[in-house]
C-alpha cells in the first residue's frame, strides 16, 4: 500500500503551530512520554476518548479484515478530529511503527488513507520509529531523545508494577492509586524541567519510589495471581482489551502485566538475531548487544529496587530470552514473536501461572506464539492455566469476561487446595522423628 503522493508532512516549523494528538496505548508510560515531547517544545495531548463510536469509526474507514488495534487507533484519531475540539489546520497525529513484518508497520499508511476518506487529508502524521521508516517524520530520533524515552519506559513500567502488587492488599482503599498519581506528577515534572532521565538520576530515584510504595499499609493474604500477555496494543490499552486489568482487579486478583521495556529489548535483540540467522555485517551483529548492555544497567537498578522493597521483579532480559528454549525459536520474531512465549513461561515460573493471552482475532504471529504454544507450555509446566482471549469488533465483552471467569474458577480451586493442609502433612506428623526421611530426599 502506498500513500497518496502529496500527503502532508510534519515539518519542523509545525512544531510551533500544531497540536499533536497521541493515541493512548500504555496510559502510564505514554503520559510521561507526553511530558518529554512538551519539554522539547511540542504541543501535545494524550487522547482519552473511548466508547463504541471509536470502533465504529474504525470500521467505517478501515477494512474490517485489518488488525483490530489499527481499527481502534484510527477510530480514536478520527473521533477526536470529529469532536470539534481542535483547530484542524493546526493539528497533527503521531503514531508508532515497529518496522517488522507485523501489520503495525502499515498503520501509518492506513491512517493517511482513512484521513483522506474522512475529509481530513490536510492533517499531517508524525511517525515515531527506531527503524528509519519515515525519515521526514518531523520527530528526529537523536541519542538524547532515545535516552529520555528509555527512562520514560522504565519509570512507567516500575509504577505499573508497584501499583499492581500493592493495590490488591492495601488496607486503605485508593492508597496505591494516589501514590501512583503522586509519582506520575513528580516524574512528569522532572521531564518538563529536563531532569530525572540521566542514568545517575534514574538510579537515585527508583529506590526512593519503590520505598514509598512499600510504606503503604497492606495486608498480604493469598490471592489468585494473573499474568497478561499478548499483542502489544490489546495487552496494555484499556480501550483495546475492554479494561481487562480493571476487570481482573474486580475479581480480587493480583495482576502482572510484563513491562513495555521488554518489547523494546526484544526489538533491539532481533537485529542481531536476524544477522545470526541470515547474515549481516559486524555492526548488525554487535550493535544490539551494545545497546542491550546499556539498557541492562537501568534494568538491574529497577529489579534491585523492587526486590529490596519486597516486591516481585521481572528477570533480566538476557534470562528472559532463555525461557523460549524448548518451546519456540527466537527466529520467530514477527509481531511479538518469541517474546510472547517467553513471557508466558516466565510468568508461570514466577507464580503467575494463570494467564490471559490477549490477541486481536486473526493476528497470525500471536495465534502462533500464543495459542500455538499453550499445549507445549502445559507439558513443561502442568500448573499453567492459560486462556487465549480474542479481541475484535465482533467479540462481546460479556463472552470475553465469562471465559476469563472460567479460568479464574480453576485458579481459585487450585489456590484453595494449596492453602489447605494436605493429608500427607497430617500423616507425617504421626510418624516418629527417627523414621522420617531427611528433607534432602524429598522429591
Amino acid at each position: 500500500m502506498t500513500d497518496a503522493p502529496n500527503y502532508p508532512k510534519f515539518t519542523p516549523d509545525m512544531k510551533k503551530t500544531h497540536k499533536i494528538l497521541i493515541p493512548n496505548m500504555a496510559p502510564v508510560q505514554f503520559r510521561i512520554m507526553a511530558a518529554v515531547m512538551k519539554q522539547q517544545g511540542y504541543d501535545c495531548e494524550l487522547l482519552e476518548n473511548c466508547g463504541s463510536q471509536v470502533c465504529e469509526l474504525g470500521l467505517k474507514y478501515v477494512h474490517n479484515d485489518t488488525c483490530y488495534p489499527a481499527l481502534l487507533v484510527i477510530g480514536q484519531f478520527i473521533d477526536a478530529l470529529n469532536s470539534g475540539k481542535y483547530d484542524l489546520d493546526h493539528t497533527a497525529l503521531i503514531i508508532t511503527q515497529t518496522g517488522g513484518g507485523c501489520r503495525a508497520s502499515n498503520y501509518i499508511h492506513l491512517l493517511r488513507k482513512a484521513l483522506a476518506k474522512a475529509g481530513y487529508g490536510n492533517v499531517p502524521v508524525v511517525s515515531l520509529n527506531f527503524s528509519g521508516l519515515e525519515r521526514d517524520s518531523g520527530f528526529p530520533m537523536t541519542l538524547t531523545t532515545i535516552r529520555r524515552l528509555l527512562a520514560v519506559i522504565y519509570y512507567g513500567d516500575m509504577l505499573v508494577s508497584l501499583r499492581a502488587q500493592t493495590e490488591p492488599y492495601e488496607t486503605n482503599k485508593g492508597d496505591a492509586e494516589r501514590m501512583q498519581e503522586k509519582w506520575l506528577d513528580r516524574i512528569c515534572g522532572w521531564f518538563l524541567s529536563d531532569t530525572g532521565w540521566k542514568s545517575r538520576e534514574v538510579k537515585r530515584n527508583m529506590p526512593v519510589i519503590a520505598a514509598d510504595f512499600a510504606a503503604i499499609p497492606v495486608r498480604r493474604v493469598p490471592k489468585v495471581k494473573v499474568g497478561v500477555v499478548g499483542e502489544i496494543y490489546v495487552k496494555y490499552s484499556p480501550l483495546g482489551n475492554n479494561d481487562l486489568e480493571k476487570f481482573l482487579a474486580s475479581q480480587d486478583c493480583e495482576v502482572n502485566i510484563p513491562g513495555l521495556m521488554g518489547f523494546v529489548q526484544y526489538c533491539v535483540y532481533n537485529f542481531s538475531e536476524t544477522a545470526r540467522l541470515y547474515g549481516g555485517n559486524v555492526l548488525m551483529r554487535n550493535a544490539s548487544g551494545i545497546l542491550l548492555g546499556i539498557i541492562e544497567k537501568l534494568e538491574t537498578v529497577m529489579i534491585k529496587s523492587l526486590k529490596d522493597n519486597g516486591y516481585h521483579a521481572p528477570m533480566l532480559f538476557r534470562e528472559l530470552v532463555k525461557q523460549a528454549d524448548g518451546v519456540i525459536s527466537t527466529g520467530d520474531k514477527m509481531g511479538e514473536g518469541w517474546l510472547l512465549t517467553a513471557e508466558m513461561v516466565e510468568l508461570v515460573r514466577s507464580g503467575y501461572e494463570n494467564i490471559v493471552c490477549a490477541q486481536p482475532f486473526g493476528c497470525l504471529p500471536n495465534h502462533i506464539c500464543g495459542k500455538g504454544v499453550i499445549n507445549r507450555i502445559r507439558e513443561l509446566y502442568p500448573s499453567a492455566n492459560i486462556t487465549p482471549i480474542d479481541y475484535d469488533p465482533g467479540a462481546t465483552r460479556v463472552n470475553q469476561e465469562n471465559r476469563i471467569k472460567l479460568m479464574l474458577a480453576v485458579a481459585r480451586e487450585r489456590l484453595e487446595q494449596r492453602e489447605k493442609p494436605s493429608n500427607l502433612t497430617h500423616k507425617a506428623e504421626k510418624v516418629p522423628p527417627k523414621q522420617r526421611e531427611p528433607l534432602g530426599h524429598a522429591v
